[in-house]
């Protein structure tokens, strides 16, 4: 009689306890969950710079992060159409501004990370004398083609064409123009060959496939600033993780990669300046 008692017992406890013992509720005991990866939408400028910062985060950390590169202009409207990321650094402060009015961000200040430059760059091998012609170098015969990024949804575009402008030149060569979907196809045009020129984000220029090449700085007084803001998303409010890296990207080591990179901390004269435009 008590062996069958003994029985009933055992089958209780194998059926009842040791599942519970096992589930969430004693999480305790049972193996770690996978960490959640973080899911980031980043202006294509940032490819070389945010490639570096996430390894470092990922190394300190044991956190994926896994980072998309495109036109701001595009993740903003994807993100809008419920694109699943968790945070949005974009090359243009504007489109997280609207995201927060619009109520796509979680709640919390925009985290305005740097300021863009864009420059003329050219292949080591081109036979023009970049640094000692500067603008002129884009009307030589010789530069058939001359990439920019989409001045519709990508800042970068919208920069070279002010700047061309404003220097005086951009009727002479906008039948050279040719678009990239965003600055880094525009990169990818001139090191290519498809293109013999680009006007280009500085922050590209620090990767190794094109760092050799020939760089002219444009004066920063012929385009607007390219402020440019981080925000969290929503959908991401809860995520522990996303927060840890938004936080992470404002520390000092992701701060040298970003000034390693060209990408400039923004001064109070930058907000004032970006904010007035924005109110306009």
């Amino acid at each position: 009689m008590r062996n069958k008692k003994h029985s009933r017992l055992a089958r209780w406890f194998l059926l009842w306890f040791v599942p519970l013992f096992f589930s969430p509720l004693f999480g305790c005991f049972a193996a770690p969950a996978a960490a959640q990866e973080v899911r980031v939408a980043a202006a294509a400028d940032l490819q070389y710079a945010m490639d570096d910062i996430a390894r470092k985060f990922e190394a300190r950390t044991g956190i994926k992060v896994a980072v998309t590169y495109g036109s701001s202009g595009n993740f903003f409207s994807q993100i809008q159409n419920g694109a699943p990321f968790d945070l949005f650094f974009s090359a243009d402060a504007d489109y997280p501004r609207k995201l927060v009015s619009a109520g796509f961000a979680a709640p919390g200040p925009i985290f305005f990370y740097a300021v863009g430059h864009v420059v003329i760059w050219m292949p080591a091998s081109s036979p023009v004398n970049l640094a000692q012609e500067g603008w002129r170098a884009l009307t030589d015969a010789r530069i058939e083609k001359i990439a920019v990024a989409n001045p519709e949804h990508a800042p970068y575009g919208r920069a070279a064409i002010a700047a061309l402008q404003h220097a005086g030149i951009y009727d002479r060569v906008k039948a050279k123009l040719v678009y990239g979907e965003n600055i880094a196809q525009a990169a990818q045009f001139v090191q290519s060959g498809n293109a013999q020129a680009g006007i280009l984000a500085k922050s590209l220029t620090y990767a190794p496939a094109l760092h050799n090449g020939k760089l002219w700085n444009i004066p920063p007084t012929l385009y607007p600033t390219i402020l440019q803001g981080a925000i969290l998303l929503k959908s991401a409010a809860n995520n522990h993780n996303a927060r840890s890296f938004l936080e992470f990207v404002q520390g000092p080591a992701a701060r040298l990669t970003f000034d390693y990179c060209g990408l400039d901390a923004p001064t109070a004269a930058d907000l004032a300046v970006t904010h007035g435009a924005a109110a306009q």
